[in-house]
């Protein structure tokens, strides 16, 4: 659901950086933090809200029911 600017920033980097498993786990981290943050955000949004954002519940629910890994 999310890639941002510093994501593939730091995919680069760490292509090019073998050695660079702390980041690549504090990537990691962070990446399934955002992940937590946005879908209890989605999971708060009235029927408004969804409408408005172009979300149907069909979904909300399929993103609400993935891992956080995924």
């Amino acid at each position: 659901m999310e890639r941002t600017l510093s994501s593939d920033l730091f995919h680069q980097y760490s292509a090019n950086h073998q050695s660079s498993w702390p980041l690549r786990l504090i990537a990691t981290l962070s990446l399934w933090q955002r992940r937590i943050v946005s879908r209890r955000q989605l999971a708060r949004l009235d029927a408004r809200l969804l409408a408005d954002a172009g979300i149907s519940e069909n979904q909300r629910y399929a993103e609400l029911s993935k891992p956080f890994w995924r």
